[in-house]
């Protein structure tokens, strides 16, 4: 009987440590997903940057996401400007990071960096995350 009970708390202690596991690892995987989400973002927008390098610094600034119904109508047609573009920018920047999240884009000379910052309420400690992509003009 004492064979039994032994192994049942050996055998607890075990599936504990399992559900442990379980939980860490859907933290890490949503993490992983926000770090996936802010580097697509942020190549879109060097990529978008890039193509239209005359209009260059027209994309300098600051920019919070938004997940409002009005600002994320994608747009469509040959006469896409920049503030059309990046409107839909920062709503595909909320809806991936949640409302929270910011950008900006800043040029020293020919480099140009965009950071992209978001929480993460999955940790202890919520500060924001931020990823940096940069590139040369």
């Amino acid at each position: 009987m004492i064979e039994v009970l032994i192994a049942i708390v050996v055998m607890s202690i075990g599936l504990l440590g399992f559900a442990l596991l379980q939980t860490m690892n859907v933290r890490f995987v949503q993490s992983a997903n926000f770090r996936t989400q802010a580097t697509n973002l942020s190549y879109e927008l060097l990529d978008q940057i890039r193509i239209n390098r005359i209009t260059a610094d027209g994309f300098v600034g600051t920019y919070a996401a938004t997940t409002k119904a009005a600002d994320c109508v994608s747009p469509t047609g040959a006469d896409i400007t920049k503030d059309m573009y990046m409107t839909d920018w920062r709503c595909r920047l909320g809806k991936a990071l949640g409302d929270e999240a910011s950008a900006s884009v800043t040029r020293d000379g020919d480099e140009i960096t965009v950071n992209v910052s978001w929480g993460d309420e999955r940790w202890l400690d919520a500060a924001d995350t931020t990823f940096s992509a940069r590139t040369r003009l």
